[in-house]
């Protein structure tokens, strides 16, 4: 196998692996409580973060990462201002993402290239400051996640009434949004600003169509991530494709597939039926 010859290529994967993990999972109780666009909010207010990284010399997935916990808590600090209208919330700190970061890239010279390989993905240039950083930040929010994944799971389907059984909903909320800031900060090194929504949102589309629990759920969308990035970065050694691309690519496949199968065994399902139905006519 040459591709794991390479040291860049070995870097590429355990980020891939990684990434892998932790946006489906957190992508799952996205979905669940149908915020899936607060993903691509995350991601346009990293769009700034990044660019004030490489003005100021801070890394950019450390600024990304306080940038997109700030924009985290504003957008939960904006749904209780409007209450009746929280997608409003969304559309405000997605549009102030993208605008500051259209200010900060004029305001930089000389490292368009290096905010290139943040806006679409680059294996080649993840580096070992950079595993080590998305290393971390996974760890925590896998263990997070874990630890809060009743609560979570109540909160989800029945807000509500996990207020009233006196679960401390605002708190947890506050922690989910920001762990979902963190997974998307550090998941844009491997598909990019751009894309980096659709690795959450896609696996996690397929799973819900063909499984028959939570857990099922959670476990077949890791491994549709888990493919995607293993065949995206295939296809962008060999094929020489964008990272980024051909990850999501992968992942739009994949759902494509899902949806074909679980029509055929609909279809299947009600053609034996009604065979049956025509078996029992006298």
């Amino acid at each position: 196998m040459e591709i794991f010859h390479y040291e860049f290529m070995q870097r590429a994967f355990i980020a891939g692996l990684i990434v892998g993990l932790i946006c489906p999972v957190v992508g799952l109780f996205i979905s669940l409580r149908r915020m899936s666009m607060i993903a691509d909010a995350l991601s346009h207010v990293c769009l700034a973060g990044v660019a004030a990284g490489l003005l100021t010399g801070v890394h950019p997935i450390v600024s990304a990462s306080v940038f997109a916990v700030t924009g985290a808590l504003s957008i939960e600090k904006l749904r209780d201002v409007y209450k009746n209208y929280s997608e409003i919330a969304i559309a405000i700190i997605l549009s102030a993402g993208v605008a500051l970061g259209a200010i900060l890239l004029s305001l930089g010279k000389g490292y368009n290239t290096n905010f290139m390989s943040y806006l679409f993905g680059s294996i080649v240039a993840i580096n070992e400051t950079d595993i080590k950083i998305i290393a971390f930040t996974g760890l925590v929010v896998f263990m997070l996640i874990m630890l809060l994944m009743k609560e979570l799971f109540f909160i989800a389907f029945d807000e509500e009434g996990a207020r009233l059984s006196g679960i401390p909903v605002s708190v947890i909320t506050l922690s989910f949004t920001a762990l979902t800031a963190l997974t998307i900060a550090v998941a844009i090194r491997v598909v990019g600003i751009l894309l980096v929504s659709s690795l959450i949102v896609l696996p996690v589309a397929a799973a819900l169509r063909i499984a028959q629990s939570f857990k099922e759920a959670m476990i077949i969308a890791v491994i549709m991530a888990e493919t995607a990035v293993f065949i995206g970065l295939f296809a962008s050694f060999y094929i020489n494709l964008a990272p980024g691309g051909a990850i999501v690519m992968t992942a739009v496949c994949l759902l494509v597939l899902t949806l074909v199968v679980r029509q055929l065994r609909v279809n299947a399902a009600q053609k034996a039926v009604c065979r049956e139905i025509s078996g029992n006519r006298p």
